[in-house]
């Protein structure tokens, strides 16, 4: 798990030289909004995916891109020194870190 959330840290600083509007002040700043996306998308995100079920269904799936973004945008509004500048930086974050996060996943 200490791997994995290291893991998860590093990805998120690295989005900040991919999306101009993505800032992470410095690597505590980093390990802290892991942390606290791990524990949004462990709390929040469920809720939200049993309430936004029918529209999810509705989109064959895409609203989850949605979701993730959300949760991301709720992750940098609880720790200072993470910014995402608007949906639009969360939400093609949120794709990227999904896709990095599947590549880096430690066995």
């Amino acid at each position: 798990m200490l791997v994995r959330w290291i893991i998860s840290a590093v990805l998120l600083y690295a989005l900040t030289w991919i999306f101009p509007g993505f800032e992470i002040d410095g690597a505590i700043t980093a390990l802290a909004a892991a942390l606290v996306l791990g524990l949004v998308n462990i709390i929040v995100k469920p809720i939200m995916h049993l309430i936004s079920l029918p529209i999810t269904i509705l989109t064959l799936g895409l609203f989850s891109l949605v979701i993730n973004a959300l949760m991301l945008l709720l992750a940098s509004a609880l720790v200072p020194g993470f910014v995402i500048s608007g949906f639009w930086t969360a939400f093609f974050a949120a794709v990227v870190l999904s896709v990095l996060n599947a590549l880096f996943k430690p066995d």
